[in-house]
C-alpha cells in the first residue's frame, strides 16, 4: 500500500535526536492518560526499527507494579501470544522477522486479563482508525480483548493522516498520543 510505504519512509528519515525527544514526549503523554494508572495488566509493544522507543513506558509500568504483557508472534497460527515480562533486558530478544519479543519461556498472559493495550500502527486518523503493518495480527487480537479495554496508540505526529480506509469490523483506538498532543479519537459507551 502506497500510504504505508510513504509514512514509513518519512518516519525512517526522522533525525535520531528528534525521534528520541518525540518518544520521551509520547511516553509522558501516555503516562498522563487517566486510563493508565488504574490499569493493572497492560499490553505493550517493544519498538522495532524506527518506531518510538517504548522501553521507558515498559519500565514505568513495571515500576508502578503493573503486570506487563508483550506480544509474541506465532507464525503458524498467525496470532499474537501474550507473555509476561518482568525484566525486559533479559526476557526480550529478536523474534519473528527481527521484532523484539518475549522469550518463549516467559509466562503466558490471558487476553481476558488485559486492561489497557498500546496498539501499534504505521498511520492513524483522528477517528482512531489505524493502518497496521499488513500482517493483520492486531486485527485478530483486539476482538479477543474485553470490550472495555482502553485501546491507545502512541505515534509521531507525522503518522497522522486525514483518513484511513477501514472495514466495519476494524476496531479503532480510543486515544492517540503524539509528541505534541493527545487526541480523543472516539467515545465508547
Amino acid at each position: 500500500m502506497a500510504l504505508r510505504r510513504q509514512i514509513l519512509a518519512v518516519r525512517d528519515a526522522l533525525d535520531p535526536e528528534v525521534r528520541a525527544a518525540a518518544a520521551r514526549a509520547i511516553t509522558r503523554g501516555l503516562l498522563a492518560l487517566p486510563t493508565f494508572p488504574s490499569a493493572r495488566t497492560v499490553l505493550l509493544t517493544v519498538a522495532f526499527r524506527t518506531e518510538w522507543d517504548t522501553l521507558p513506558l515498559v519500565a514505568a509500568a513495571l515500576s508502578a507494579g503493573k503486570v506487563v504483557a508483550v506480544p509474541r508472534v506465532n507464525p503458524g497460527s498467525r496470532m499474537l501470544e501474550l507473555h509476561r515480562v518482568t525484566d525486559p533486558a533479559a526476557e526480550i530478544a529478536p523474534g519473528f522477522q527481527g521484532i523484539p519479543e518475549p522469550r518463549p519461556e516467559c509466562a503466558p498472559v490471558a487476553a481476558e486479563a488485559i486492561d489497557w493495550v498500546l496498539v501499534p500502527g504505521v498511520a492513524f486518523d483522528r477517528a482512531g482508525r489505524r493502518l497496521g503493518y499488513g500482517g493483520g495480527y492486531y486485527d485478530r487480537l483486539l476482538p479477543l480483548l474485553r470490550p472495555t479495554v482502553a485501546r491507545v496508540a502512541g505515534a509521531y505526529e507525522l503518522q497522522l493522516v486525514d483518513r484511513i480506509p477501514a472495514a466495519p469490523h476494524d476496531l479503532a483506538v480510543d486515544v492517540i498520543v503524539t509528541e505534541s498532543r493527545t487526541i480523543a479519537a472516539r467515545q465508547r459507551e
